[in-house]
């Protein structure tokens, strides 16, 4: 209690003293706590309801107007920057207690066996990401397109006639979307081709690897769901020789200097002249790739060019055929099946 015979002035001052030693020693204690419960227990001892500093508010009674009024702006303040570094130092532990436990709680759901890789990609996507590196090096860009389609980007601008075979039921599977038959899985990625053409000017140089469907009973040759990769160019003066000496640069630089390749006349609708393209092993031995040809001047028509102005060859081919004869893998359902076994060789 402060003297009786002390003056307003001396009392207030002393008091003012008293909150400043108490704000001194309450921010030290803040500072010193090292969890969040300390925290909890400091604030509770230096400004709570039995607190020394809120028990200072009952001698406020004892001064004068002047004295309450500058005495109670001191205990104030003191009250207000104790509960900030309280506030604060609560802020830092909590994040630091939230660190540790996710540090605790964290799984490693990674397997690891002595001898044995955690893991790699899949024979397939080892083949997608090499076919675009090959192509990628002689000039051409990626491009990707929608799996589900219209009959339009499909069939119409790749000038099919309406009754072809490949848009009947039994080889196209068409999805439950607006009018029947009008949105399909795209049965190849020459979609991508259409969406190229309509979507920025020319010229084009660009592969569409994807993935494709087909109404097809899984066998040793053939899967319902299978991956193709297809190249356009479009640009002015593109002849037959373009599209050749293409096929045979990209034969050299993926199989190696020692295969060599070929044209065979063929049919395709958004091509003409259209060819079938071969390999020849270094045994002499010939493996059937693909399709190509120049393309449709219908097509390019279709998709807003101008067929004097503009010309150019497509080509295209299924990349898990060219995944299995390039390793040696006899059966494609190897490939879809997830067996371990099989997936560590390559």
């Amino acid at each position: 209690m402060t003297d009786a015979s002390s003056t307003p002035a001396t009392a207030a001052d002393d008091l003012v003293a008293e909150i400043g030693r108490l704000e001194d020693d309450a921010r030290a204690r803040v500072a010193a706590a090292t969890t969040v419960g300390e925290v909890r227990a400091v604030e509770t001892d230096t400004i709570g309801k039995r607190s020394a500093l809120n028990a200072l508010r009952k001698r406020l009674g004892s001064l004068d107007a002047d004295g309450r009024r500058t005495v109670g702006k001191v205990l104030h303040g003191a009250t207000e920057a104790v509960a900030a570094a309280v506030a604060e130092r609560r802020a830092v532990l909590e994040a630091a207690e939230r660190t540790e436990q996710l540090l605790a709680e964290r799984l490693d759901l990674t397997e690891v066996l002595p001898g044995r890789p955690a893991g790699h990609l899949h024979l397939v996507t080892q083949a997608i990401q090499d076919l675009e590196d090959v192509f990628v090096g002689m000039g051409f860009t990626v491009a990707e397109g929608p799996e589900v389609e219209t009959d339009w980007h499909n069939f119409g601008a790749l000038n099919f006639p309406p009754d072809h075979p490949a848009r009947d039921e039994y080889d196209t599977l068409y999805v439950n979307y607006r009018e029947r038959g009008s949105t399909l899985l795209r049965t190849h990625t020459s979609p991508v081709q259409v969406r190229v053409m309509t979507g920025t000017p020319p010229p084009y140089y660009a592969v569409m690897p994807g993935r494709v469907f087909r109404s097809d009973t899984a066998d040793a040759t053939h899967m319902p769901v299978f991956h193709q990769i297809e190249g356009l160019v479009v640009d002015r003066d593109i002849t037959f020789a373009d599209l050749a000496g293409t096929i045979d640069a990209f034969t050299k630089a993926y199989f190696g200097g020692d295969f060599t390749s070929r044209l065979r006349a063929s049919y395709f609708p958004f091509t003409e002249p259209s060819a079938e393209f071969d390999i020849q092993r270094p045994d002499g031995t010939w493996l059937e790739l693909g399709g190509c040809g120049m393309v449709h001047p219908n097509v390019l028509t279709n998709c807003g060019l101008d067929p004097d102005e503009w010309q150019g060859f497509a080509f295209g081919f299924g990349i898990d055929r060219l995944a299995a004869a390039r390793h040696g893998v006899d059966d494609l359902r190897d490939l879809f099946t997830n067996d371990i076994r099989f997936l560590t060789q390559f």
